[in-house]
């Protein structure tokens, strides 16, 4: 049986075709938001097979080899990954309609020329195939990054990491794509967690500061947002449920840090107020150091407490959670905007329940620093289907401006994921291609190509300032 992948996949209308072939397909990538681990990219990781390069870290496939009943042992247990991928192969059938169906066999095509549906039928010929490949010099991960034709990526990095990998693949010039890291201080915003105290001990040796107080945890962070600047840093990155930015206190937010550090477990309030009060600074810090600042929001994690204990965290069993308040949300972006130190801001929702909002709440704050400065991020996570990208760009074309949007990342651990960048680009050209054939926009080519081509690379390039 052959495959589905074709030149005209998901593009139903002539103008669809048009724009992807002649403008979006056409375009390099910069992935300013993924996963993968840096080391493996300096050392330039070569995959022992497509089991290893496809499920080893992959909580999205994880999460639908339960749902087929698949025994943990071939999930995250000690299977080999011969037998975890013949479980994986057996199930795709099952899996029509999720993105990973899309994104599983965009990927046989792209990277091993294999025009099949995968299936327990056809799992020998894959495995066969793509391990060839894979165990050839193509197969290793900086040739899997430049066959996709990526120009740049931003990997997700602790404020304690000292980003040896990094510097390493600066230096060599064998490697053109440029690596950047990514500020996220998420452990350092958690003080409900028991392992705050010892996260302020290896920050504070990282930074050679002793943290005792939120004075001294101001300076720990400046210092290493300074160090990640060093490093090539140009943006920062943030996760929260649903926060409430609107309580400002700063004697809850003291309180709440001393609790954590001797052990304590602090209030919700005094959480939130702490959390206020430090993405307060951190986005001024951020606006004087250009970087842009990114807000997951919506996340509700480790819910099966049973799984936690056995596996830990990131292991899928994740969802979405609750929306933000409209009001959480402004209150922090109008204490920056109000002394004149909003950094560039992306804004995403794992609660579709909040596209709208984001879209108008975004437009409420953008000036004349930036075009697009406060971005509606693309379409996170749990929608990063055809039907939530489709959602997420209609929301931002209606309340906002859609060519200024900078458009698609993998936000992936795997160095196969490249594919998703198409996925995105034929689903973006589908959506304004229809509104070409359907007479509700003009069929200016020229006109229509470039915002096409500005989505798909050039406006978040110029937006995270890569040519300055």
């Amino acid at each position: 049986m052959n495959g589905f992948i074709n030149d005209n996949f998901l593009l139903t209308t002539e103008p669809a075709r048009r724009l992807y072939a002649d403008y979006a397909a056409k375009q390099p990538i910069f992935d300013y938001h993924c996963h993968l681990n840096p080391q493996e990219i300096y050392e330039n990781k070569q995959f022992s097979d497509i089991g290893e390069a496809w499920l080893a870290g992959d909580h999205y496939k994880w999460r639908l080899m339960r749902a087929n009943a698949i025994d943990e042992k071939f999930v995250t247990g000690n299977a080999s990954f011969e037998e975890k991928f013949n479980q994986f192969a057996k199930i795709m059938p099952t899996l029509i309609g999720n993105p990973i169906y899309h994104w599983s066999h965009l990927e046989l095509k792209r990277f091993f020329d294999l025009d099949v549906s995968l299936s327990e039928k056809t799992a020998k010929q894959v495995w066969d195939t793509a391990n060839a490949k894979l165990q050839g010099e193509n197969g290793c991960a900086r040739k899997l990054i430049e066959q996709s034709n990526v120009k740049a990526l931003c990997t997700t990095d602790d404020p304690a990491d000292d980003l040896q990998y990094h510097k390493l693949i600066a230096d060599d010039k064998s490697f053109d794509v440029k690596v950047l890291p990514t500020f996220r201080p998420e452990q350092a915003l958690s003080p409900e967690k028991p392992t705050f105290a010892s996260y302020m001990q290896k920050l504070g040796n990282a930074a050679g500061v002793e943290i005792k107080n939120i004075d001294d945890l101001k300076e720990a962070l400046k210092r290493r947002v300074e160090y990640f600047e060093k490093a090539g840093c140009r943006i920062s990155d943030h996760s929260f449920g649903a926060p409430d930015f609107t309580i400002w206190d700063e004697k809850a937010a003291q309180t709440a840090m001393n609790k954590a550090l001797s052990g304590e477990t602090p209030s919700d309030y005094e959480v939130s107020a702490f959390q206020s009060f430090m993405m307060d600074y951190l986005g001024e810090l951020y606006a004087q150091k250009n970087f842009a600042m990114q807000l997951h929001i919506g996340v509700l994690r480790n819910l099966n407490t049973k799984r936690f204990n056995l596996l830990g965290a990131d292991i899928g069993c994740d969802s979405i959670g609750d929306t933000i308040s409209a009001a959480s949300l402004a209150a922090l972006l109008d204490r920056l905007a109000v002394r004149d130190c909003l950094p560039k801001t992306i804004l995403y929702t794992l609660n579709a329940a909040d596209n709208d909002k984001l879209a108008s709440i975004a437009g409420c704050f953008q000036d004349a620093e930036t075009a697009g400065k406060i971005q509606f991020g693309s379409a996170w996570w749990f929608h990063d289907h055809f039907d939530g990208m489709t959602t997420q760009m209609k929301s931002l074309a209606s309340l906002g401006v859609l060519s200024r949007f900078i458009g698609m990342l993998t936000d992936s651990r795997s160095f196969l994921s490249y594919p998703r960048h198409e996925y995105f680009r034929r689903i973006l050209c589908e959506l304004v291609g229809g509104w070409i054939a359907d007479g509700k926009a003009p069929a200016d080519y020229d006109t229509i190509g470039k915002v096409i081509s500005d989505i798909c690379f050039n406006n978040v390039w110029n937006y995270i300032g890569m040519d300055k």
